[in-house]
């Protein structure tokens, strides 16, 4: 069936509440919420096979060390196998912290509360979480009940509840309380606030110990802003908000999860429900990774530690059998990634000012938000080279792998080759491969058409010369001859050639072969230090005749050799440009 030509017809406008002095807009986030991780009750059930009781504990175990506080661990009353899990956590000696809050949910039936307390009955510190929907859509389809009976059976429950807990002389365990109007985004709010106070009434908390209002979008209704206007509306309306905490558990129907949770903490609430990286039924639930990192990255620690976010995103894919997507927030395999040649210079250029600095200086590098050491990730996949990537992408693989501060003009000419290479191979290249096809164009490695085999370069002394007495022949401003032995394609030549310095008069030496070049551009730096420093050489020639450029590199360490290398490189490129090269003229 096609998509509807009016959809008005069948689908509604979403209505918001009218809230004209709404104060979130002005408000900012400056510190963490609570946080709770439902991945072992909320995330599991939405599993096509749901984890076993040693995976649980596994996923338990990491949640601790990443320093989640309050974790929901089953629906004990749904499967013995939750019921199961849950004792093993409680009966367990030094499984679960004293600091960590087990929870477990129930819905609002009275028989299946007393299971539900039984399963976590003895830890240290228990959150009974029970849930009954109030949007008119259930009342009405589902539960078949008024709003009055939907109160009537929230506060039995809160009082069945609380006789077994609290109240219970017989109890171990320090109870917290939590309620959530299921369906929340889609209800009448005061009839959620009424059936609010009728729970808060029933429960009697206090400011030492409040009561949880978890109010969730169980189904993403409409944009975040009308979410923060509900969350808002409810901490206006509802009395003794000194003992209450307001809870968010935000659905990802419409993408807008992580938007909808962060405006609900600036609309008032104080606690925030969710699963790493968004598990959950349909779209999933928030991502408590992303709003962590989000924290982080503005400058607050979100109290939860991403460090090493690769061996979460391990338990995390081997526990849930669902890959982390590629462009998933932070945790994504792509996310810290430029193709785009753009982007990759500019990311250049971000480090190479950062240099000298420490590590917790401003970070202020371009695309990149958050420093990827920081939860654990390297440097090395921030730029990967495709087709589309420019000059700066590849010139930061080759500095990275091979030291090399290639200049501008060999940047341009290197990602050329490079772009020819990988539409040959219509393939991402590796870091490797653009180090190998560098060594191979410039001829660093393997065997290059031309090699320096013996040289010697000697100030010109043909001019005579007649001294003064007592005083040297001052050869500062004279011509240098070059001297020496240069291997062709397997053959040695000797050559000689003046100039106005090193290179001028091996390119004047060249002559006898056939090989006109003029150096056109010229420049060095070091690669190492101390007593290991070796003379990086780049050299731009231009073909006598012709427009065309090559490029040579020589690395050597005499400054000298380096820079002759270079040439010899160059010339070695220029032979290669010109697959039907004459032999060599005789000697």
């Amino acid at each position: 069936m096609p998509m509807l030509k009016d959809p008005s017809t069948k689908y509604r406008l979403f209505k918001p509440i009218d809230l004209p002095n709404r104060q979130w807009p002005s408000k900012t986030l400056d510190k963490p919420p609570r946080w709770l991780a439902t991945d072992l009750r909320d995330g599991n059930q939405s599993l096509v096979d749901p984890m076993g009781s040693t995976q649980k504990c596994r996923y338990f175990k990491m949640l601790v060390e990443l320093g989640y506080k309050e974790i929901e661990v089953s629906f004990p009353s749904a499967s013995e196998t939750d019921y199961e899990f849950t004792r093993r956590l409680v009966d367990t000696p030094d499984v679960v912290p004293h600091d960590v809050a087990l929870q477990v949910l129930s819905p609002c039936r009275e028989d299946l509360i007393k299971r539900t307390v039984e399963s976590v009955e003895g830890t240290k510190t228990a959150i009974l979480h029970l849930y009954l929907a109030t949007s008119p859509c259930f009342q009405q389809i589902v539960l078949n009940h008024s709003e009055e009976e939907g109160i009537a059976l929230a506060v039995a429950c809160t009082k069945r509840a609380r006789s077994i807990t609290k109240d219970s002389p017989s109890t171990r365990t320090h109870w917290q309380y939590e309620f959530s109007p299921e369906t929340f985004s889609d209800s009448n709010l005061d009839f959620v606030v009424r059936i609010c106070e009728a729970v808060k009434a029933a429960w009697e908390p206090s400011e030492s110990n409040p009561i949880i209002f978890n109010l969730p979008a169980t189904v993403e209704m409409s944009t975040p802003n009308v979410y923060a206007d509900q969350i808002e509306y409810f901490c206006q309306n509802i009395t003794e908000r000194n003992k209450i905490c307001v809870s968010v558990h935000a659905h990802n129907d419409r993408g807008c999860a992580v938007a909808a949770s962060e405006l609900g903490q600036m609309a008032g609430a104080n606690r925030v429900e969710g699963t790493l990286f968004g598990n959950g039924e349909r779209t999933g639930n928030v991502d408590l990774v992303t709003l962590a990192l989000n924290l982080y990255s503005q400058g607050i620690h979100p109290k939860v530690d991403f460090s090493d976010i690769n061996s979460v995103i391990d338990v995390v894919e081997e526990s849930n059998n669902i890959p982390i997507n590629p462009r998933a927030p932070y945790g994504g395999s792509l996310v810290q990634c430029a193709f785009s040649g753009s982007h990759q210079d500019a990311i250049k250029k971000g480090f190479q000012a950062r240099k000298g600095l420490k590590d917790e200086d401003p970070w202020l590098i371009p695309y990149l938000p958050l420093d990827p050491q920081d939860i654990g990730r390297t440097y090395e996949a921030v730029i990967r080279v495709n087709s589309q990537s420019g000059k700066g992408g590849v010139a930061w693989i080759i500095q990275r792998h091979l030291e090399l501060d290639l200049p501008r003009g060999l940047q341009i000419a290197f990602s050329k080759v490079v772009q020819q290479k990988a539409d040959a191979v219509g393939r991402e290249l590796l870091a490797k491969e653009i180090q190998t096809l560098f060594q191979d164009t410039y001829h660093l490695k393997g065997a290059p058409r031309f090699t320096l085999v013996d040289y010697s370069i000697a100030p010109d002394r043909s001019v005579p010369f007649i001294p003064e007495e007592g005083r040297s022949q001052n050869t500062q401003n004279s011509m240098r001859r070059f001297e020496g032995v240069v291997d062709w394609d397997r053959k040695e030549h000797k050559i000689t050639g003046l100039g106005n310095g090193a290179l001028s008069s091996l390119a004047n030496a060249l002559h006898v072969l056939g090989i006109d070049l003029d150096v056109a551009n010229y420049s060095e730096h070091a690669i190492g230090k101390n007593k290991n420093v070796q003379a990086a050489t780049y050299i731009e020639c231009t073909a006598a005749g012709s427009k065309e450029r090559v490029w040579g590199v020589g690395i050597h360490e005499d400054v000298v050799q380096a820079s002759l290398t270079a040439l010899l490189s160059a010339a070695s490129s220029f032979m290669d440009s010109r697959p039907n090269t004459p032999l060599p003229v005789p000697q």
